[in-house]
């Protein structure tokens, strides 16, 4: 008796909590994606994901009472239209997601002049980590730079602690994203002593033929791979056929579990990718919304997604988001304005959502959190961590952001 009449009690507690924060105002979210064309292969399930973190913090009372909403439109990778899209939402949420590189370049002066919170994750300028120029504009994660120079330095540590005679090949879709690391891998190779070799290929990057062929001549101890997508299963396919071991190849962190079932769980033994967030579904908060949400029905998209790394990713992204407007809202009553938003974000402390991600601190200088990532290696059956979450080369990326950074201010008459 005693008993049912606890969980009575707690029920009655998680509703009027519930309640409570319908009642109150709610905090919005802007989410400008490309849902139609080029960036489809991640951007529902970080909207969805997004959605299924904001539906859980409802279930439990809101952000300090307050509900969350999640604005949700399609921008179709259309700079203009993500500028469209910004102008509308910029003063109903307070964070604006462009999630698209040529969005969030054409978006970013305005976020910046409007003295709007925008989030750019993954994408956009890899210098708006740089918080004394880019004060707005929040990445809440790796540089690309930092993410190559890490691959390199696992390797580094996997050749007991020297580089001197290894051979690194990077792989490239020849477009601007993976063009992007070439500057601080010919700065490692000075450092380093190692030979480096550049194998672009052309878009859409189904024909790596003749990369592979050249890679098979060169013969390298590392492969690092920048592609996306179906990119993955090609090169999988080509390093297969030019007799190269699978295990020399390092994908950058757009290779999920939707290219790993198209290479095919046995051949993709040994592939390798680098990672900004904890993938499958044994996290507690996955767990949680998988309970919650999708055990009754209530989840904001196909359950076979949550599974998907992109999945986590929406989530590692927005746990940070959320924390952060707890924060302001905690240390400052009244509306959640952009001004606390972007102090909230600058609070953030070796926040790790329970270890869903790399413990990220923000401060007003770095808006990127500390650039950390870690290598996972697929056995055939799991993702197999291969080290601790770490940033390398600081000095390095820092100088790159620095350079980068100083021209926009320089650009813009700042």
């Amino acid at each position: 008796m005693y008993r049912k009449l606890k969980m009575m009690l707690g029920a009655a507690m998680l509703l009027l909590a519930s309640q409570t924060a319908l009642a109150a105002d709610p905090i919005r979210f802007a989410l400008c994606y490309d849902l139609t064309k080029a960036y489809t292969f991640i951007s529902p399930q970080v909207a969805q994901a997004a959605k299924d973190y904001a539906a859980l913090v409802n279930l439990k009372g809101g952000l300090e009472g307050n509900p969350v909403e999640i604005i949700l439109q399609d921008h179709g990778n259309e700079p203009q239209r993500g500028i469209e899209c910004y102008e509308r939402v910029k003063d109903q949420a307070v964070t604006v997601d462009l999630l698209s590189t040529p969005v969030s370049r054409a978006v970013l002066p305005r976020a910046m002049k409007d003295g709007k919170v925008m989030i750019q994750a993954l994408v956009g300028r890899g210098d708006a980590v740089d918080g004394d120029v880019f004060k707005w504009v929040f990445p809440l994660g790796p540089t690309y730079w930092g993410q190559a120079v890490n691959v390199v330095s696992h390797f580094k540590k996997q050749s007991g602690g020297s580089l001197k005679g290894k051979k690194i090949a990077f792989l490239y879709i020849d477009y601007p994203f993976g063009q992007e690391p070439i500057p601080v891998l010919k700065e490692l190779q000075k450092r380093e002593g190692f030979e480096l070799e550049l194998f672009p290929y052309p878009l859409p990057g189904s024909d790596q033929s003749s990369a592979w062929s050249q890679i098979r001549r060169f013969q390298p101890d590392l492969i690092v791979h920048w592609a996306f997508s179906a990119m993955h299963v090609v090169a999988a396919k080509e390093a297969k056929r030019n007799g190269v071991p699978l295990d020399r190849l390092v994908s950058v962190n757009w290779f999920n579990e939707v290219d790993l079932n198209n290479i095919g769980l046995e051949a993709a033994k040994g592939i390798r990718r680098s990672t900004t967030v904890v993938s499958g579904t044994e996290h507690p908060l996955v767990k949680e919304i998988l309970s919650e949400l999708y055990d009754k029905g209530k989840g904001n998209g196909d359950r076979k997604f949550v599974s998907d790394i992109y999945y986590t990713t929406g989530l590692a992204i927005y746990a940070p988001i959320f924390e952060a407007a707890r924060i302001a809202l905690k240390k400052e009553k009244g509306p959640l304005t952009a001004e606390k938003m972007r102090k909230g974000l600058e609070s953030l402390k070796d926040f790790s959502a329970n270890g869903l991600l790399p413990p990220l601190t923000v401060t007003s200088k770095d808006h990127g959190g500390g650039g950390k990532t870690r290598i996972e290696m697929w056995d055939g059956a799991k993702w197999v961590v291969q080290g601790d979450w770490s940033a390398d080369y600081t000095d390095l990326v820092w100088s790159t952001v620095k350079q980068h950074s100083a021209e926009f201010a320089k650009s813009s008459g700042q």
